[in-house]
């Protein structure tokens, strides 16, 4: 049985490290994708795993492919394209460490997967369903992101799912928006960052929370809000945790997806318990919250995505 399996992308991260005096940039490659990032979160919080994707034959493709081997996510629905190469992302930071991203997918290995290459089986195994919006960019991608999606709620699967908004990679913004917002519609729990719920609605956090709670009839939402933590809602309960203070961050690549994956991996444990994510209280979800803020501030503090998970230990040594 698996806990969750996620249909996205895998990529390389290309991170700068220094900047030479004519302005070229030093760069190191980190091993990403937010889907990927997110199983990472979950895999080493106990869960699960395994991705549906699509990479080159290059070796990029079997890098990303080992790396998922060696955090123990299943990859038997990876697949490795002979004409298409592995997808690649070049992130530069500001003062704060927040990324500005350019990306190398035109095509990418990940938005040439198409419904009839997916391994259902997997789905078939999983209890949760998870995607994201850059599998919505490009066909074939979308089309066989729609189908699993519908193939995943016929098995009665819990969806999740992170919208993840990449405006270099849309041509037009309000076909991303149409994209988002059908996303929004599929799910049951949903991570979504303040500036995404501003980007949609022109809403503020919590009036955010609510219209998506009552619009698409998702039953919990996650709203992050970088250093200001994240607010919680689902039909009985609300509130909002603070960021993990204290720390110097040096790269929030995945910062999100760790959140994500971390959170789903204490509701994993509650719906073991008979729980539903309509029905956790606001102590439930406040330690669920805690225990992904604290992941994800850690995973600040190290380069990468995948790479920068820490152990469930550290966090909870961290919570205290």
């Amino acid at each position: 049985m698996i806990d969750v399996v996620a249909l996205g992308e895998l990529l390389i991260d290309f991170a700068t490290i220094s900047v030479d005096g004519d302005g070229y940039p030093t760069m190191a490659a980190h091993p990403g994708g937010a889907p990927a990032n997110f199983l990472a979160a979950l895999t080493k919080f106990g869960a699960t795993t395994a991705l549906l994707g699509k990479v080159g034959t290059d070796t990029f493709g079997k890098l990303l492919t080992g790396t998922l081997q060696k955090a123990g996510i299943e990859t038997r629905g990876l697949i490795a394209a002979e004409n298409v190469f592995t997808t690649l992302a070049f992130v530069t930071f500001d003062e704060s460490g927040d990324r500005e991203f350019a990306f190398s997918r035109k095509p990418g290995a990940d938005t040439c997967i198409s419904f009839e290459e997916l391994d259902l089986s997997l789905i078939d195994e999983a209890k949760v369903f998870h995607f994201g919006t850059l599998s919505l960019t490009d066909e074939p991608a979308r089309s066989a992101t729609y189908q699993a999606v519908a193939y995943a709620k016929s098995k009665g699967k819990l969806i999740t799912y992170d919208p993840n908004l990449r405006k270099p990679l849309w041509n037009d913004m309000d076909e991303c928006k149409r994209q988002l917002i059908w996303g929004l519609g599929q799910a049951d729990v949903v991570k979504i960052s303040d500036e995404e719920v501003e980007f949609l609605f022109g809403l503020g956090v919590e009036e955010g929370a609510q219209y998506i709670l009552d619009t698409f009839g998702v039953k919990l939402v996650f709203v992050t809000c970088g250093a200001d933590g994240c607010f919680f809602q689902n039909a009985i309960a609300s509130g909002k945790v603070p960021s993990l203070k204290d720390i110097r961050v040096i790269d929030t690549t995945g910062a999100g997806d760790i959140f994500g994956g971390a959170a789903l991996s204490r509701i994993l444990g509650c719906m073991d318990g008979g729980k539903r994510p309509e029905t956790l209280t606001a102590e439930e979800l406040t330690e669920i919250v805690r225990f992904a803020c604290t992941a994800a501030g850690l995973s600040t503090t190290r380069p990468g995505g995948i790479s920068s998970v820490p152990d469930c230990a550290e966090v909870l040594a961290r919570m205290g």
